[in-house]
């Protein structure tokens, strides 16, 4: 037996991510190298003589690379009987990513939040170590899934150890990372040695461990495999020496040398799930394969005794050196005895990949097996059922739809490249209409993805004139898209300009139907108000929140509906509407695990959560933000994402930093957020300098959020024409809209520009009208307001109350500039209240200490704040007494009031 040698830091890592989990922490570790390396070496040797610590092994196999969550499946397989003691949601995601459950649509992040569940649960009687050899070779929803839960684990006394080649799998960037290169010159002569037997010549040696690079397997297979004369100088040694991917040749090379029996059975076990002996046998039964055909692997030492690879480099050279007639045999043996009910879509593959030519029998079954594999989450799957389905097709029309249709699928997964390969190889069979433009909707989207924004909209209207009066509703839908790319892009879009837009949805055949959606709604409200007027544009926005409260088909929509939401209760200055809307999204995200949309209404909820006076809870979904991101993979644009807290909260070198970003400082929502901290400082003209320029243009959502700033800045800078301009628009739109907010601004601005004998009706009335909606950082600032105005008309005392109340107000909110500017106008009257400064405790909490503690202090029990961030109970209690000790607190009912709340 050939020792283990050398690799004593690597082993010192693992053994400390080892003693960690063994303490009740948990730790990921990725190894990465080439093949041969000694990656399952490495992993055999942390995982053995561990028997206070369960293990689970598996390994990914090439074969099953499309085949969704099947690899996740091998994993979870010992706890499968618990999964109904799961949340429902998570329960049923699960089953039906298994294919234990249909009718259910299983999101890729509820199966996540499942499969953490689960392992957390597994772990409370005895730590876990979970280990994934061949990582390169997971099916993608697979790695994705065990990614996450990798991301996720904090104290739940689970150890996740992934191998893996560079490069080999996308979902694992991010995590720890042990690097496993070839061994040292002294070691690996050391292995080459005590693998031979006789005498080895030094300079020979030296030449191996030179050519092999210390590579470990390539070292052991020459040691047993040159000759003495090689070994001894005496012949050459093979050029060039078997390393990388000559290793397979290697290893294919020893298996063609056994009897062809035994190569066909070593070949069913390259395309068999490891440990499915099942399949395996009734495979090779099927071919008239005996049993004892496995001697001669065993005897050659290709095979283990518990008739798996000696190493997994095998498994795949035997798979992929195999004669393409010899694997189409096999897979259509394992066609053959596959449980056609319960093993439907792997049956479907193996078809697939036993047929040559075209078939469209297989190429139905795989599309059948896409559209399982969609309603399980399996996207990656679909993808790969789709294309190799268009493969199949005798039909150029059919070939092209699948191709759409994957083109489609991989845009869910992220990856436009892909995609737009697709798109082209189904150019020459589009000449369906509806199809046609479903392939340039497709289009419009891998440009989006690509950021190349500025034919997008003139891409979906072309598309949805091409069906109009063939699928309406398809029609309606993409103009929606093409909507939301201006609204969203703003200035980077050049080709069609929203007015341009707005103009071609109204004179559109297609029209409004009876029963409209609220994307319907949405689409034309936002028409009117740019084409026709702010007046027929209010009751369709109107009617487009109250059903996007109510409408069904919004449990159905992919499009990230928040921000659309936000803009439009913007323009009526109707906080409640808002704020359900924004409600109602994101109980929809979170219950169906969309983690994607969830990040755009995570932004929105942030700006109902500032504008309610709840920073802490703002800054708390900003941090859950950018953790989001990491799981998800996506980049996070902190910056610009927290710039409207940063204003309110009066971070101003951090706000400078971020509007002086390339391209940002041109964004208007990013000037009114800057205007806002201009104000507060009472640097009235830079407020303005930031907001004129974008008031002509009347951007929804955007224009009405600084009316009332350019009133006070304008009254206050000296700028009487500007400030009459906006209260004239105020005046024209708040009547319309008819809301406590906009009543209340429209007061606030009016009393600004009033003389003294009309100002304070004015100021009590902003005030009253205010503190019936929960926009506390608008009411603060007219008790603000009105204080200063008593005190230039000398009433101290009256003033007093005001500007205490506002003091109070931003002080607890966070609002330091403002709170800054209310105690100096305070102490103008005599009073000398303390300067706002940090709360005791706070700035010692983790990002997410905040976020549990926020959700804590709000009333949610640990598993609600479990299934909320994503997060393991354990790692939700691990959090909170953290928190209570840094708070200097002892129970949930002090975190409110621990917090500033």
């Amino acid at each position: 037996m050939i020792p283990f040698i050398g690799r004593v830091d690597e082993q010192r890592v693992l053994n400390g991510l080892v003693a960690g989990v063994r303490e009740g922490h948990s730790g990921t570790l990725v190894l990465v190298g080439e093949a041969g390396t000694g990656k399952t070496t490495l992993l055999d040797r942390a995982v053995e003589d561990r028997e206070d610590i369960r293990v689970v092994r598996i390994s990914g196999v090439e074969s099953e690379r499309v085949l969704g969550f099947a690899a996740l499946h091998r994993l979870l397989r010992p706890w499968l009987s618990a999964v109904d003691t799961l949340p429902p949601p998570q329960r049923d995601a699960l089953h039906t990513a298994f294919g234990r459950l249909a009718g259910v649509t299983a999101d890729r992040y509820l199966v996540s939040m499942a499969a953490l569940t689960l392992l957390a649960e597994a772990a409370t009687p005895q730590p876990l170590l979970c280990v994934i050899d061949d990582a390169h070779w997971l099916d993608r929803e697979s790695a994705e899934v065990l990614a996450f839960v990798a991301r996720r684990l904090h104290a739940e006394s689970i150890g996740l150890l992934f191998a893996t080649r560079p490069y080999g799998t996308t979902a694992v960037d991010g995590l720890p990372v042990l690097t496993v290169p070839g061994l040292p010159g002294d070691d690996a002569g050391t292995l080459l040695a005590a693998g031979t037997t006789g005498h080895l010549d030094g300079t020979v040696a030296a030449a191996i461990v030179a050519g092999t690079g210390g590579n470990p397997l390539a070292l052991v297979e020459l040691a047993q495999n040159l000759t003495a004369e090689q070994l001894t100088g005496i012949a050459p040694l093979p050029d060039p020496l078997p390393v990388g991917a000559l290793l397979e040749n290697h290893f294919l090379r020893q298996v063609r040398s056994l009897p062809e029996q035994t190569q066909t059975l070593l070949l069913i076990l390259s395309a068999t799930p490891p440990g499915d002996q099942v399949l395996l046998w009734r495979a090779a039964g099927h071919l008239g394969v005996a049993a004892d055909r496995a001697d001669p692997a065993l005897a050659a030492g290709v095979l283990t005794a518990g008739l798996d690879f000696r190493h997994p480099l095998i498994r795949s050279a035997v798979y992929r050196g195999a004669d393409p007639a010899a694997r189409r045999r096999v897979h259509a043996a394992l066609a053959a005895v596959c449980d056609p009910v319960l093993d439907v879509d792997r049956r479907a593959w193996h078809r697939a990949e036993a047929t040559i030519g075209l078939d469209e029998q297989v190429a139905t079954e795989l599309v059948e097996a896409a559209d399982r594999a969609s309603v399980r989450g399996g996207h990656a799957a679909r993808a790969a059922f789709l294309s190799r389905a268009a493969d199949l097709s005798p039909d150029p029309r059919t070939q092209a739809a699948r191709l759409v249709a994957a083109a489609r699928a991989h845009l869910v997964l992220g990856d436009p490249g892909a995609a737009h390969e697709m798109l082209e190889r189904a150019e020459r069979g589009l000449d369906e209409p509806v199809l046609r433009a479903v392939a340039r909707q497709t289009r419009a989207t891998v440009e989006m993805y690509s950021d190349r924004f500025a034919r997008t909209p003139a891409t979906l209207l072309e598309a949805a004139r091409s069906i109009a009066g063939l699928d309406d509703s398809l029609a309606r839908k993409m103009m929606f898209e093409a909507l939301q790319a201006v609204l969203f892009t703003d200035h980077r879009v050049t080709a069609v300009p929203l007015p341009e837009l707005s103009r071609q949805v109204l004179t559109s055949p297609i029209g409004l139907p009876e029963n409209p959606t609220c994307s319907d709604l949405f689409l034309y409200g936002y028409a009117n108000r740019v084409a026709v007027g702010y007046r027929p544009a209010v009751p369709l926005l109107r009617a487009a929140l109250t059903a996007l409260a109510s409408d069904d088909n919004v449990e159905r929509e992919v499009l990230p509906l928040a921000v659309v939401s936000r803009y439009a209760a913007d323009e009526l200055w109707d906080d409640e509407a808002g704020r359900q809307a924004w409600k109602r999204l994101e109980a929809r995200d979170r219950a169906t695990g969309a983690l994607g949309t969830l990040q755009t209404t995570i932004m929105v909820g942030a700006v109902w959560e500032l504008r309610a006076g709840r920073f802490a809870a703002a800054g708390a979904l900003h941090d859950e933000l950018t953790e989001l991101a990491a799981v998800v993979g996506h980049a996070h644009r902190m910056g610009i994402q927290r710039i409207e807290w940063l204003a309110w909260t009066g971070r101003e070198e951090q706000i400078r930093a971020v509007a002086a970003e390339p391209g940002i400082g041109f964004d208007d929502h990013v000037q009114g957020c800057v205007a806002v901290l201009e104000i507060a400082l009472g640097r009235y003209q830079e407020a303005l300098a930031c907001l004129l320029p974008w008031v002509d243009r009347d951007w929804p959502g955007a224009a009405v959020r600084s009316l009332h700033e350019i009133v006070e800045a304008g009254v206050r800078g000296g700028d009487h024409r500007a400030a009459k301009a906006a209260l004239a628009r105020l005046e024209e739109r708040v009547p319309v809209s008819d809301t406590p907010w906009g009543w209340g601004l429209l007061a606030r601005c009016r009393a600004l520009m009033a003389d003294d004998s009309h100002a304070e009706p004015l100021y009590r009335e902003a005030i009253e009208q205010l503190g019936r909606t929960q926009v506390a950082t608008e009411l603060a600032r007219a008790h603000l307001l009105y204080g200063e105005w008593l005190r230039r008309c000398r009433r101290r005392g009256d003033a007093r109350v005001e500007l205490r109340t506002a003091y109070d107000m931003f002080s607890r909110m966070g609002a330091e500039a403002f709170a800054e500017r209310a105690r100096v106008e305070l102490a103008a009257t005599g009073e000398n209240p303390l300067r706002i400064g940090d709360r005791a405790g706070q700035g010692l909490l983790t990002a997410q200490e905040r976020q549990v503690a926020s959700l804590a202090a709000g009333g949610a029990t640990n598993s609600e704040i479990a299934a909320r961030l994503f997060l393991s109970t354990s790692t939700v209690e691990y959090h909170l007494t953290k928190v209570f000790r840094k708070l200097g607190i002892t129970s949930r009912r002090r975190l409110a009031q621990a917090l500033g709340g």
